[in-house]
């Protein structure tokens, strides 16, 4: 693991911990709303257990934040936030065959999130609905990709952009070979 994994899954306890006082939650209704039981969501905040990516998926939907809303929040003023190719948080295990860089700042997690995400050669990334209204617009940086949203079904090549309702399940796969989109998730 890189130094910036290690210190997002160092960080990842007290985050989520944050993110559920911020919501007012109990851990009993934490557990009821993400269908995590109460001692995994305890063990979790206390850095006993390392949560699967389905069981950060789902209490990062019942907080009503993303991966990215689990990272530092700074104060907000008249400057130029940068974040260095080094520094930007990725997830290597969520999917198949795909990494997910996360491009947007924590305080639009769950409003508008932004994504690059490459795909080795057959890599896949399936979603379950999001919210309801939920929207994605994918432009393809490389290669060629196929989207499946509900029922619907397209292939795209390098240049393409395509939106799609993400409150159905869908999906993004690479197709021939290797490729890169840019992915922007719009919640109403």
């Amino acid at each position: 693991m890189t130094e910036n994994t290690d210190s997002i899954l160092n960080a990842l306890p007290r985050r989520l911990k944050e993110a559920r006082k911020a919501q007012g939650l109990s851990l009993d209704a934490t557990a009821n709303l993400s269908g995590v039981s109460r001692s995994m969501v305890s063990q979790i905040e206390r850095g006993e257990s390392s949560p699967t990516i389905a069981t950060l998926w789902n209490l990062t939907r019942a907080l009503n934040v993303d991966f990215a809303g689990l990272m530092a929040q700074g104060e907000r003023g008249d400057r130029i936030d940068v974040l260095q190719a080094a520094e930007v948080p990725t997830i290597e295990n969520m999917g198949k065959g795909c990494r997910i860089a996360i491009l947007s700042p924590p305080e639009e997690a769950g409003g508008h999130e932004v994504y690059d995400i490459s795909f080795q050669t057959g890599g896949s990334l399936s979603s379950q609905p999001h919210a309801r209204g939920a929207v994605e617009q994918l432009t393809v940086l490389e290669g060629r990709i196929r989207i499946m949203s509900g029922t619907a079904d397209s292939i795209l090549s390098m240049g393409d952009t395509a939106r799609y309702a993400a409150d159905v399940p869908h999906e993004i796969t690479a197709v021939d070979g290797a490729a890169r989109v840019f992915l922007i998730v719009k919640s109403s």
